[in-house]
């Protein structure tokens, strides 16, 4: 199949901007839980509808009174908190265009940025944010202002502009029109300079109405709860920005959380108790290996590897039912499945607060059987897909029939479209103007409304999508011969030592492949066999035993892919891939280039008999 539409089920509105659900819901449901907020103590309070309206338009009138007007740029450079929220429906309210800066950003990166978006003021996390943005503030003239969160920025702003009229703010919120710029979010720069990518209202209209309506039973008020969701995603991501507006406007109790370590997520999750939550596959691979981990050290491994093995079989047969192929699970596999939900999977489910069943993960591809694994421990993971450039997710498997180890069918009122070369193309609302000041790079991405995305794919005979890998990231060995890395990776990142993996091999005679391993995940496989306690490079070119572990996760890696496509050396890795040492983007996808020059030496010894796999 070459391409496949999803009719809309939304009709976009024609007036009025993201800010105006906010009054609305404030209007209609005063008292309604709109926000829960981190109290000092590490617990949660409360914020109504009517009182988030009245702190955004308290927000407002500080900042129309220090100077932002409509069609202003302001950046936004924090983590994931209640004040960013805050802060863009502020902004969306006078007109204003917020521009997320990631918090990791180097001063270089920082720079550019507010260069490139002419932004008249920043609003920073804390004082190390303020110095970075206060080291190259000579170079902006235009900017006037920075605010900083931790400083008491929000009250600050509340204070100076009591004397602001509502009018004034009111003015501002009715001359905003859906085609107006909501928001500029730059690209993580995987192949190059972060580009700004222009997103409407209207961009978000079509992406979150669409998104809230298919995924009904997800978002909608239930008789016993109202639909919360803990979002830890970073806000400078169009993912978490897409969250955040879906929640708002379908009445979704939104929390935030600014770290994605275990130590913290875990807690907070356990604590406000979300009936959903949107991740990147890392997050589930985690929860996964914690879950093993705490099986092991309890002695029960073998039962939870049973119990694993259950639930994949378990969801693969209510899977193929749904697609008309088998009855469904065999009484035999509904008794098991009772069984182990009490002794295993509910466990699963009690590390996520106990009352998610629904997830949606999205930036990177994730491994089918982790999919199925959820689905049959009770939360189904929606697998979806998609850009900056296309208002996040392009693709999600639908809920009444997911697929596991694709990304789904196009939301509503998309169509993806397969070209001559394989490349995935996206047409619908949600793709973007264009990148802001670059109608070179722009002309190249977009084709009549057709967003070229750079990704290599397939449909089925169902229309349901399958990733392959980048146009970019393709590797052509020096025999001629193409490889797309995405799946070997994966499945090599699959086996629980590896933290990442990497295809390498441009003009090299065969594929290899560095690999990252898990130091806690390392850590205990040492000590369950007496082994020294050695960093995961010393253990790898020390210990055969291990060496053989990780030979046989590559080998069972290359059963999906023939000979000439397989890889034939990996080398273990000293150190770690991290974003403070510019290896990762703030969605944790591998900036290729980067470990290119970090590694060169390591890569170098892949191809001589004495540095291949090690």
């Amino acid at each position: 199949m070459r391409e496949f539409s999803t009719p809309a089920l939304t009709v976009p509105p024609t007036t009025g901007g993201l800010a105006d659900s906010v009054f609305a819901t404030a209007l209609a449901q005063p008292d309604l839980a709109a926000l829960s907020r981190r109290t000092e103590d590490g617990g949660w309070q409360t914020v109504t509808a009517a009182e988030f309206r009245d702190e955004v338009v308290a927000i407002a009138k500080g900042l129309l009174h220090q100077g932002v007007r409509f069609g202003d740029r302001v950046a936004l450079m924090s983590r994931t908190r209640y004040e960013w929220t805050v802060l863009d429906y502020a902004l969306w309210t006078i007109g204003a265009q917020p521009v997320p800066v990631y918090p990791t950003s180097s001063a270089e990166q920082v720079r550019w940025i507010l260069a490139d978006s002419q932004a008249v003021a920043c609003v920073v996390e804390h004082e190390d944010h303020a110095m970075t943005v206060g080291s190259v503030v000579e170079g902006l003239p235009q900017l006037r202002s920075i605010w900083q969160l931790d400083s008491g920025a929000l009250r600050a702003l509340a204070l100076a502009g009591r004397g602001v009229p509502d009018e004034l703010v009111e003015r501002h919120r009715q001359a905003v029109t859906p085609q107006s710029t909501a928001t500029v979010i730059y690209t993580s720069g995987t192949t190059g300079r972060p580009k700004g990518c222009v997103l409407s209202h209207a961009n978000f209209f079509a992406e979150t109405d669409n998104v809230v309506e298919r995924y009904h039973d997800v978002f909608t008020n239930k008789a016993s709860e109202q639909p919360a969701t803990l979002l830890f995603l970073p806000l400078a991501h169009v993912f978490g920005r897409m969250v955040q507006v879906a929640a708002l406007r379908a009445g979704v109790r939104l929390a935030h959380e600014p770290s994605l370590a275990p130590s913290d997520l875990m807690p907070a999750l356990q604590s406000m108790q979300p009936t959903f939550v949107l991740a990147v596959p890392y997050i589930f691979e985690k929860l996964m290996q914690r879950a093993r981990e705490a099986a092991e050290e309890a002695g029960k491994l073998g039962p939870f590897d049973k119990a694993v093995d259950a639930a994949v079989r378990y969801a693969a047969a209510v899977e193929r039912h749904a697609f008309g192929d088998g009855p469904g699970p065999s009484a035999a596999q509904r008794l098991q499945h009772q069984v182990y939900d009490r002794l295993v999977y509910s466990k699963v489910r009690a590390v996520l607060g106990g009352r998610v069943r629904h997830a949606m993960s999205g930036g990177s591809a994730m491994n089918r059987e982790l999919g199925l694994f959820f689905a049959g421990a009770g939360i189904t993971v929606y697998e979806g897909y998609g850009l900056t450039e296309c208002t996040a997710a392009a693709t999600a498997n639908p809920p009444d029939r997911p697929r596991f180890g694709t990304v789904g069918h196009p939301v509503p009122g998309t169509t993806v479209r397969i070209a001559d070369d394989g490349e995935v193309w996206i047409h619908g609302g949600q793709v973007f103007q264009g990148y802001l000041g670059d109608p070179e790079a722009s002309g190249l991405t977009l084709h009549q409304g057709w967003l070229a995305t750079g990704d290599l794919g397939h449909l089925d005979e169902d229309g349901y999508l399958s990733i392959t890998g980048r146009k970019k990231e393709i590797i052509v060995t020096s025999s001629g011969k193409s490889v797309a890395p995405a799946v070997l990776e994966d499945r090599v990142r699959a086996h629980p030592l590896v933290a990442h993996c990497m295809l390498v091999g441009d003009n090299r005679p065969y594929i290899g492949a560095l690999l990252i391993l898990d130091a806690d995940a390392l850590l205990r496989w040492q000590r369950k066999r007496g082994k020294p306690e050695h960093s995961a490079a010393t253990a790898a070119r020390q210990d055969a035993d291990l060496k053989v572990d990780l030979q046989r996760a590559v080998a069972m890696a290359n059963t999906a892919v023939s000979r000439a496509e397989s890889i034939r050396s990996f080398r273990v890795l000293a150190g770690e891939f991290t974003e403070d040492r510019g290896l990762l983007t703030p969605s944790l996808k591998i900036r290729r280039r980067a470990v290119l020059k970090a590694y060169a030496g390591d890569i170098d010894a892949l191809y001589t008999p004495a540095g291949a796999s090690s």
